[in-house]
């Protein structure tokens, strides 16, 4: 092994053992420790290159958002099984960094379903062999497209034709992405028998899922509950009460197992009244690619009582004919029981009042029976039902025991919201005025489009405003709709309603092809334009029905000439937390790269100076158009702002740092009076309050002191208030509550602490006049415990599982209500040896006795020369081991020995192979030639099962 090619190695595994901590840390606190979390990084190596940005990993560079598998070097070669990310960060003076991240892929291979899966060279997932068709991959996409592939004839319409398989917009992965479940009562359950019927739909981020409810026959349900695979609560929603048929909620920060098993159609969702009569409805939730077609729908109930009868239709028209696709989710129509022809033969019908238009009749099975077709060339009477919310779809069964369910088609329904940003950067000709349009529609059921517009900024007088569609060519425009005359020139304003939408309309307007346009006296054809869509329900609390906060280059003090535009929506809570969401629209691609949101406090919009940061705030740094979050330690100067209207929203790029577009913020609040820390407790701790008997029910609760705590909860228990306990799936831990060292020259005891804190009022009659201002008399709020803490407070940051993490400490700015945490330094020592007294220790101290001891355990954490330290384990001199490498697990084809303080490690050597088809097996280390015979008895098996499969 040559040296050079050693410490290589050495040094890919050290980054890489570095990055995992870093990545463990991330992902064990980012729920808990997200302002901010702990300055741990990996190695710093030297870049390339001074003017670039990106991650340097085992020397080499990465651009920004760039993937890879880590090469650790001979022996380990490529970690197939592990990818690493270069995720861009912001530093404190706002330069974008990369910031390198690493996770173990493996967890998330699909499951083949053939007999006898191989791993082949280079990959990390098993696959099934050529000629083996993946059974529930096929069926999965059969199923998925079969209304899409009804009408071969039909396949020739144009590629942006969404109700097919070819979109330009959306990709298979990303369609995988929505969900939806189809609720019915259930027969079984002791509750009272429900009529009801809901349908849920679902869309799954990075981090959350949101969901949209509509109930028919039913009160307004109390909770919603996720149960997973075992059937326990894996979430529950408390929904608010209302007088609207439709549920908004957000699963925030979903475990990655509760994400496989959505996936894998796992999860199922059961909602409950709190009515006098109690009912329940629970559905199960599957994916289907259908979801991104849709454009109108339709939930199918029956008029029988308590018949849990129930099902939902999924329509979208054809982009370029009246062609209208539909697909049928049903749910206890077909009774599952055995025939003697596993065949039901159903009716559907198109009908308005009563009146049959249309009829199909096919054959369904208790298995599957679901059902698609297409509806050929509607003519006008049927579309104008249709855009009017008419026509109403019926299914029943075909024989003696007639069952039948029914429902209106309307548009499509969601807690998303309908809205536009206009922007001179994308209109028809772009241009940088500084004027910007904020527009946010409502669909009804009867086809009504209410608009609300506002238009701020603009070079002249507004002579036109329209909503159009997508100009083939730029100078001849396609207007659909004529808002000018309900636009108010002096308030800038229009508020009106579309009352004549077309099908034709309703479908563009649902698949985000519409624009609205703003033509002024200067630019005729347009000055500020911007595309209708629908923005991801994100559980603000904002109502998303009022006007958004506009925000225009033109508010910026002084004005700013941009393309940009944006609008965003605030609202401040019972706890005091600033809930907001920004878009924006129109900024280059160079400003995209480095956007900033700050909210700022001023006696009077356009005071912006340097010496005015005690009163501004940074909301987040986004990439893209959208921002989205809450700021919970605000200080009360600013939220006094706010309830003026004297604070603002200012949006900065690379281009103007000093401010891009802005806009003028008022929330009446009362955060001033009373204290926000008690209140914020109170709430917190409701949230966490359920049913006694609910929690004995739940596996993964925890029975201490006579009560049942459920999992992820934390509190102190009554025998020692200094401990603090967690309940980690039906285990309690807990953990000693370790004091940090104080620096102040004065401390006190309080009687209901158990830490003693800095006597606040020696320390201020200290400090100056001019350096007692204090924003945050009321400290600083700390996700990682969920705690309000006093200004200049330290104390080590609590991780459930973990406990107390003593390698960081975090420290209240009072000045600015902000939590600092950073890592211990431990003190240089002069010994040879080292040790950690307590497992719990961060630093290590010197041995009264610097003698080694083969017996004492801290040896292996001794730095000894004739020693060889491997990862975190310490090895004797010639001892040999199979590494363990972070993410992977025990490597048993690498052996590694200690050879006089320096470690060495070989791969098994495997013979040369000459045949054209190799794979490896399950536990073997060399791969190995596949038999001819056993290659062609797969493939004959591969075809019997496709052949099968098609029958």
């Amino acid at each position: 092994m040559l040296p050079l090619r050693g410490m290589q190695t050495r040094s890919a595994l050290i980054v890489l053992l570095c990055v995992i901590s870093c990545a463990w840390l991330q992902s064990g606190l980012a729920s808990r420790l997200k302002s901010p979390a702990l300055p741990i990084q990996s190695e710093r190596e030297p870049l390339p290159s001074k003017g670039m940005t990106g991650c340097s990993f085992g020397g080499r560079f990465y651009l920004l958002e760039d993937t890879w598998h880590p090469d650790l070097g001979e022996p380990f070669g490529v970690m197939h099984c592990v990818q690493c990310y270069c995720e861009p960060q912001r530093g404190r003076k706002g330069k974008v960094l990369g910031k390198v991240s690493c996770k173990n892929i493996k967890q998330d291979c699909p499951e083949p379903s053939c007999d006898d899966p191989v791993l082949l060279p280079g990959q990390c997932c098993k696959t099934c062999p050529k000629g083996d068709v993946d059974k529930k991959e096929a069926e999965a996409v059969f199923d998925s497209f079969e209304y899409f592939q009804e009408k071969e004839d039909d396949l020739h319409k144009s590629y942006n034709d969404r109700s097919y398989l070819s979109s330009e917009d959306i990709s298979p992965g990303e369609s995988r992405t929505d969900f939806v479940a189809v609720l019915t009562g259930l027969k079984d359950s002791w509750l009272t028998g429900s009529s009801g019927v809901a349908r849920a739909r679902f869309s799954l981020t990075k981090t959350s899922l949101t969901f949209s409810i509509t109930y028919q026959r039913i009160g307004r349900p109390n909770r919603v509950v996720f149960l997973d695979l075992d059937g326990s609560t894996a979430f529950e929603y408390k929904v608010p009460k209302g007088h609207s048929d439709m549920i908004c909620g957000v699963w925030k920060n979903l475990p990655k197992s509760h994400v496989r098993q959505l996936q894998a159609e796992q999860l199922r969702i059961s909602m409950t009244t709190a009515n006098g009569r109690q009912e329940e409805l629970e559905g199960k939730v599957i994916k289907h690619r259908a979801l991104f077609a849709e454009t109108f729908s339709s939930t199918l109930i029956s008029e029988k009582e308590h018949s849990a009868l129930g099902g939902i239709a999924m329509l979208t028209l054809s982009d370029t004919e009246n062609n209208l696709h539909f697909i049928l989710i049903l749910q206890g129509l077909i009774e599952h029981k055995v025939t003697d022809s596993p065949l039901v033969p159903i009716r559907v019908r198109l009908q308005y009042r009563q009146h049959i238009l249309r009829e199909i009749h096919a054959n369904v099975t208790a298995r599957d029976p679901d059902f698609a077709e297409v509806l050929t060339d509607l003519n006008s009477r049927e579309l104008f039902w249709l855009s009017r919310g008419q026509l109403e779809i019926a299914v029943e069964t075909v024989g003696q025991d007639t069952r039948h369910i029914s429902g209106f088609i309307t548009g499509r329904k969601s807690c998303d919201t309908i809205q536009s940003v206009m922007s001179s950067g994308d209109a028809l000709t772009p241009g940088k005025t500084g004027g910007m349009g904020s527009a946010v529609f409502n669909l009804h059921d009867n086809g009504t489009l209410d608009y609300q517009v506002q238009v701020i900024g603009v070079s002249s007088d507004v002579v036109g405003l329209t909503i159009e569609v997508k100009p083939r060519r730029r100078s001849k425009r396609s207007v659909l709709y004529d808002l000018t005359p309900e636009y108010d020139g002096p308030s800038g304003r229009a508020v009106g309603s579309w009352s004549r939408l077309e099908a034709r309309h309703i479908h563009m307007l649902l698949q985000n092809e519409l624009f609205i346009n703003v033509a002024t006296a200067h630019h005729q054809d347009g000055e500020l334009r911007g595309q209708i869509k629908a923005l991801l329900y994100s559980g603000l609390e904002a109502p998303r029905h009022e006007i958004p906060v506009p925000l225009a280059g033109h508010l910026v003090a002084p004005p700013v000439r941009t393309g940009a535009g944006g609008h965003a929506w605030v609202s401040v809570d019972q706890r005091c937390h600033l809930h907001y969401e920004i878009v924006v629209a129109g900024l280059s691609k160079v400003d995209d790269l480095t956007v900033n949101a700050h909210l700022h406090g001023l006696a009077e919009i356009g005071e912006l100076d340097d010496s005015s940061t005690n009163h501004k705030r940074l909301l987040t740094g986004f990439y893209g158009a959208q921002a989205q979050g809450v700021l919970k330690d605000i200080s009360i100067e600013l939220l006094r702002h706010m309830d003026r209207g004297t604070a603002f929203i200012q949006v900065s790029t690379k281009v103007n740092p000093r401010g891009e577009i802005r806009g003028r913020v008022h929330v009446p609040n009362n955060c001033e009076f009373g204290t926000r820390g008690e209140v914020e407790q109170v709430e917190f701790d409701a949230m966490f309050l359920r049913d006694p008997e609910e929690l004995k029910k739940d596996p993964h609760t925890c029975f201490f002191e006579s009560q049942h705590h459920v999992h992820g909860s934390r509190w102190t228990p009554n025998y020692n208030n200094c401990f603090t306990c967690s309940c980690q799936k039906r285990t309690v831990i807990c953990d000693p509550v370790i004091c940090p060292v104080l620096t102040c020259s004065r401390t006190i005891q309080p009687e209901d602490k158990c830490c003693p804190v800095c006597d606040e009022k020696k320390e201020t009659k200290d400090l100056k006049a001019p350096e007692r201002v204090d924003e945050h008399p009321e400290g600083c709020y700390f996700e990682g415990d969920q705690k309000m803490h006093a200004p200049g407070t330290t104390w080590h940051p609590f991780v459930p599982p973990f406990g107390y993490i003593k390698c960081a400490v975090c420290t209240c700015k009072g000045s600015t209500g902000e939590v600092h945490c950073e890592k211990v330094t431990c003190p240089a020592l002069t010994c040879s040896r080292p040790v950690r007294r307590s497992p719990s220790d961060c630093c290590k101290e010197c041995q009264e006795d610097d003698k080694p001891s083969l017996e004492h355990a801290d040896l292996m954490q001794a730095d000894g020369t004739r020693h060889c330290k491997f990862g975190k384990n310490y090895y004797q001199n010639s001892d040999n081991w199979h590494p363990r490498v972070p993410l992977v697990g025990e490597m048993k084809c690498i052996t590694c020995w200690c050879d006089h303080g320096v470690t060495k490690c070989q791969r098994k050597q495997c013979p040369l192979l000459t045949c054209s088809l190799i794979t490896r097996r399950e536990g073997e280390c060399c791969p190995e030639c596949q038999d001819t015979k056993e290659e062609e008895e797969e493939q004959i098996k591969g075809l019997e099962k496709k052949k099968s499969w098609r029958h």
